[in-house]
């Protein structure tokens, strides 16, 4: 309980967006700013299980702050925050593929937003308890160093296919339109030049 406390407490020492907050709330209402993010995450969690709009609450969470968090390591001069946000987006997708397949069974359970609200803020912690770096060193980046081989060239000869497709499609494309313009162009002709008309009349004849 106690290494739970410090880690809390750690937690609320770092410098990011959610902190700042609690800083200025702590500053303007004299609570202690450990008693307004647990009183905030308690509101949250009853919201997720009893509110309406869970589900589009859990996504903003767990998209608006990292896609902000995002840019701004794109801004700093820094490389490690850009890792640190490269790798959520790795686990985001990944649960966001898994999610489609099992959303329809199991967002009928009760607390399935807020569990899937506290697993994304899991992944987006700071500091060396960050789910998303854990989840990609234990269990992505060995799965990705085992196969990535065969997916690349699994890849690679559809890229190709795709690629003759493209351009037996496109080839027909501009015979046709030859063919069609090819076609138009005499007619065209004829009208345009009465004199034209008379000539080519007689000799076909």
């Amino acid at each position: 309980m106690d290494g739970l406390r410090q880690r809390f407490e750690r937690l609320l020492e770092q410098r990011n967006l959610a902190t700042e907050a609690l800083g200025a709330l702590e500053a303007k209402t004299g609570v202690d700013k450990r008693y307004l993010a647990a009183g905030a995450a308690t509101l949250l969690s009853l919201y997720l299980l009893f509110g309406f709009g869970a589900s589009l609450l859990c996504n903003v969470i767990g998209f608006v702050y990292p896609a902000y968090a995002s840019i701004k390591a794109i801004e700093s001069p820094s490389k490690d925050d850009d890792t640190v946000w490269l790798t959520y987006w790795v686990v985001y997708g990944l649960f966001g593929l898994a999610e489609f397949f099992s959303d329809l069974l199991l967002s009928w359970f009760p607390f399935y937003y807020a569990g899937k609200c506290a697993f994304l803020l899991f992944c987006m912690l700071p500091g060396p308890w960050n789910g998303a770096h854990m989840l990609y060193h234990r269990a992505i980046r060995p799965l990705f160093l085992k196969h990535h081989e065969a997916v690349d060239s699994v890849v690679r000869e559809f890229s190709g296919r795709a690629l003759d497709v493209a351009v037996g499609i496109t080839r027909d494309v501009l015979q046709t339109l030859a063919r069609g313009r090819a076609l138009v162009t005499p007619t065209a002709a004829l009208g345009a030049d009465p004199k034209a008309s008379v000539s080519l009349l007689q000799k076909d004849k």
